[in-house]
């Protein structure tokens, strides 16, 4: 029990008051405040005035630059015919900053020779100017390897910042005011500077996890010898490990300790318990479809009256994609407790049926003859799996055939290749006489007679 108060105590004492934080504040802003009444003194002074006006007529050039060659070089840009898309980007990233990159290479020149006209104290804004200058430049370049346009804006401003505050030579003030700027909860201090440390190292390490996890997605879809499903299974696990390990990599490297997670987690193993049933269903069904192969993307399915073929397996649902275009997302707990018909689980292979009829007058052996000959006139149906026809009743008006037929490319569609074989029966039939029976029914008008002629009466 002293142990323990012992360590609270000293907790206590290493934990900053507020008064204490407040008082780290205000010193270093007066430090700052004195920093920058010294910057406008020596700012007032007339060679700094020259020199800010020397950068804002360069300023002014490199408009009027821009303004005079931007248009020659995209009239240049577009008679180039047959180059590389990569390289057109680069020519357009580069028109887009014209402006900027003529005031970086003026900017220089003038400094150069400043520096062997007159003394180094002349030219100091000009260089803190030029420096600020080619690290924006370097910056707006190199954030437009980002795609995300409001990620790549926000790495820019912040980029802008630390260049600018460490050109200025007041970047240890700044991580001081933010390291003063801090809230105590317990022995736990959160400031600031953690806040912004953990935001820069964990997006940058979700970033890297980001670029590994679409490497390794790329590398593993493009292998042929990797069955669908065990793709989708090896990216899934590559993404939620990758991810995982970006974050809890991200917390220590900012000195959080995992162990304080530990009612978290708690907490939300009482969420999934009661609120997240149907979710955490649906992502255990989606590993186990993925472990078991009974379906995988590409395959032709039937689910309920939903017919299609399955375009993605997702962590939740699977999509399938339907001949008129909808697309169905069904979630993963569906596929396993309910019936799915797979018609290529095994192999490609699915046989359809057709029912015809034809008149009693006609030859069955020569009907089925000509009706294997009609299917096999149609592209899709396979002819190292001949078709078949056999009789399958006598009907009322009419000897009854079933004619069956093998595809491969269920997702071509079934009802057109029906169709098809059923237009290859027609002109076949009609060339060979085979006349298709229909029923018919004779309707007999009775008028009224006198009962003298010996006629039935029959009334209205």
């Amino acid at each position: 029990m002293a142990n323990h108060v012992e360590a609270n105590e000293a907790a206590q004492q290493e934990v900053p008051s507020v008064s204490e934080t407040a008082g780290q504040i205000l010193d270093i802003g007066q430090s700052l405040a004195g920093q920058a009444e010294a910057f406008l003194t020596s700012f007032l002074r007339p060679w700094n005035g020259y020199q800010v006006l020397i950068a804002i007529s360069v300023w002014v050039l490199a408009h009027l630059l821009r303004a005079a060659f931007g248009p020659r070089i995209r009239a240049w840009m577009a008679s180039r015919e047959g180059w590389p898309t990569w390289r057109m980007r680069v020519l357009v990233v580069i028109h887009q900053r014209l402006m900027p990159i003529f005031f970086v290479l003026m900017i220089w020149i003038v400094l150069l020779v400043m520096r062997e006209l007159t003394w180094p104290s002349r030219s100091y804004l000009i260089g803190v100017i030029a420096t600020l200058a080619t690290a924006w430049l370097m910056v707006v370049f190199l954030t437009r390897l980002i795609r995300s346009r409001a990620l790549r804006m926000t790495v820019r401003y912040a980029a802008w910042v630390y260049v600018t505050l460490y050109v200025l030579g007041l970047l240890d003030e700044a991580i001081s005011i933010l390291d003063a700027a801090a809230i105590s909860i317990g022995s736990f201090r959160l400031s600031l500077l953690l806040v912004v440390q953990g935001i820069v190292i964990i997006g940058a390490l979700l970033a890297l996890a980001r670029f590994v996890t679409q490497s390794t997605s790329s590398r593993v879809q493009a292998n042929e010898e990797i069955s669908p499903s065990m793709r989708v299974l090896i990216v899934k696990v590559v993404q939620v490990v990758f991810y995982a390990l970006a974050f809890f990599i991200g917390v220590r490297a900012i000195g959080i300790d995992l162990t304080g997670l530990a009612v978290l987690s708690g907490a939300i193993g009482v969420g999934l318990g009661f609120g997240l049933q149907k979710v955490v269903s649906n992502l255990v069904s989606g590993v186990i479809i993925l472990l078991d192969k009974s379906i995988k993307p590409g395959d032709v399915i039937s689910l309920g009256e939903t017919f299609g073929w399955i375009q993605t397996l997702g962590a939740r649902y699977a999509s399938v994609v339907t001949r008129d275009g909808k697309e169905y997302l069904i979630p993963n707990e569906d596929l396993i407790t309910g019936q799915v018909v797979n018609w290529s689980h095994t192999n490609d292979f699915v046989r359809l049926d057709i029912h015809f009829g034809t008149s009693y007058g006609d030859d069955p052996h020569k009907v089925r003859a000509l009706a294997i000959e009609a299917a096999q006139s149609v592209d899709r149906v396979l002819t190292h799996r001949p078709p078949v026809c056999h009789i399958v009743g006598f009907g009322d008006s009419s000897v009854d055939y079933i004619l069956r037929f093998w595809i491969t490319d269920p997702t071509g569609g079934l009802t057109n290749i029906r169709g098809n074989v059923f237009l290859a029966l027609w002109d076949t039939f009609q060339e060979n006489g085979i006349s298709i029976p229909f029923p018919q029914r004779e309707v007999r008008m009775l008028g009224k007679t006198t009962p003298e002629s010996g006629a039935e009466f029959v009334g209205d």
